[in-house]
């Protein structure tokens, strides 16, 4: 009986881990350009030059790449960590998008 038990918390360990590694590499990625996405067109709205903002952002987006992957594996619950990278990118692209759509 004990096996069993091991072998299941031992494939619930793994499939955490693999969701805390993929939410790390995917999630900071898209939560990530999202911020470069909004920061550019918010900043080029603002009337920073472009290629200014742009780099501005870029530079803003590598560090909260950086902050969101090592949280992805230091948060308590995992599916706050997918629901802010999801959520929060998803939200950051948009916004980037429909300044961009005002802006052109």
């Amino acid at each position: 009986m004990s096996t069993i038990t091991s072998s299941t918390t031992s494939r619930s360990s793994r499939l955490s881990v693999a969701s805390r590694i993929a939410a790390a590499i995917f999630g900071g990625y898209g939560f990530a350009w999202g911020i470069v996405a909004a920061g550019a067109s918010l900043m080029f709205a603002a009337g920073m030059d472009f290629h200014d903002a742009e780099f501005l952002a870029s530079l803003l987006g590598v560090l909260a790449f950086l902050v969101v992957f090592l949280w992805a594996f230091a948060a308590r619950r995992l599916w706050v960590v997918w629901t802010v990278l999801a959520g929060g990118g998803a939200v950051l692209a948009a916004t980037g998008s429909f300044v961009q759509s005002l802006l052109v």
